[in-house]
């Protein structure tokens, strides 16, 4: 039977669905691509694969007997200094790593409990949030949405994405069998950046993006939202030429150059990540791709851990196939 989005009693002034269905968030339009967008991320990962990571690492104790941890700094785009954790199995036997990004919350310490095949995880914080907190960058998810949105080259999402691909390359100088078979998770914001990331760098051999965020932004800043799209739309109605340099960080424009095999998990309720623009990203990427429709996301129901156990168990099979290298 087709899933079709619950109904959920809320507090919000909106409908949380938009009034869409599976068949219609299946068919939206995509956002017109601007036409040097390639040029302009080939551009970005290229001057932030040049930055030298300037890393360092030390192991610091483990709350699971089963795994080693180190905290890790390095050095990331404009001169920032970022900050994760990597955890490394210590019977684990897989060729093969993980670069896992958070929500709009951040993240306080890392995840042990990964889809199977394990290996070494990176665990980075972006810029602004935790260990990457910084005197000049918002800490939260309203004010860091829109810092730096007057410009494409200072916009804090271009920053994010470059934070993201120096943590692949710190797990690969500390883990080189990482490279065979590299990996991609992130939900929400980390979706989100995850669709802004993975087509520019062919390091990644598989991504799963959850309830990813900043797909279709002509969509969404059209309608009211809960999440940090909020701050977003309020700037864009106070301010609608913004939407130019929202065309170069949006997810689902990225996404029509993901080529890697891809398993997205978009929701049909979502007050803070509007449902058309998540499934905005999976109808758009044209490589192999995999979807599981959740029935509701960023708001506390019965589906809640149902679905996620249901969604642990098909990444650990969907990670553990052998998926042709792209």
């Amino acid at each position: 039977m087709k899933k079709v989005a619950p109904k959920l009693e809320h507090p919000f002034p909106f409908d949380p669905t938009y009034g869409y269905d599976l068949d219609s968030l299946l068919r939206i339009p995509l956002p017109e691509e601007p036409a040097d967008f390639r040029h302009f991320w080939e551009a970005t990962y290229a001057e932030t694969r040049a930055i030298p990571l300037r890393l360092t690492s030390r192991e610091i104790p483990s709350p699971r007997a089963e795994f080693e941890l180190y905290e890790v700094e390095y050095d990331s785009l404009g001169g920032v200094r970022i900050g994760a954790w990597i955890t490394v199995p210590k019977s684990d036997h897989h060729r093969g790593g993980w670069v896992i990004y958070h929500g709009y919350g951040g993240r306080g310490e890392p995840d042990f409990d990964l889809p199977a095949p394990l290996g070494p995880a990176i665990f980075p914080c972006a810029r602004g949030f935790n260990r990457s907190s910084h005197p000049d960058i918002p800490g939260e998810a309203g004010n860091h949405v829109v810092h730096g949105i007057t410009s494409r080259e200072t916009y804090i999402h271009r920053g994010c994405v470059a934070d993201a691909w120096q943590a692949a390359s710190v797990l690969i100088e500390m883990f080189p069998g990482t490279a065979e078979d590299l990996r991609y998770m992130g939900g929400s914001f980390g979706g989100g950046m995850g669709a802004l990331t993975i087509p520019w760098d062919s390091r990644f051999h598989k991504a799963y993006l959850d309830i990813p965020s900043f797909g279709n932004h002509p969509l969404r800043v059209a309608v009211p939202c809960a999440g940090s799209g909020a701050a977003v739309r309020e700037y864009w109605l106070a301010r609608p030429e913004v939407m130019k340099v929202l065309s170069y960080f949006d997810g689902a424009t990225a996404a029509r150059h993901i080529r890697i095999p891809t398993f997205v998990s978009p929701a049909l309720f979502d007050p803070a990540v509007p449902p058309q623009g998540q499934f905005s990203i999976y109808n758009a990427i044209p490589g192999p791709k995999e979807l599981y429709v959740r029935s509701a996301a960023h708001f506390a129901c019965r589906y809640e851990i149902t679905e996620g156990e249901e969604l642990h168990s098909l990444l650990g099979e969907w990670f553990s196939r052998n998926h042709p290298v792209p």
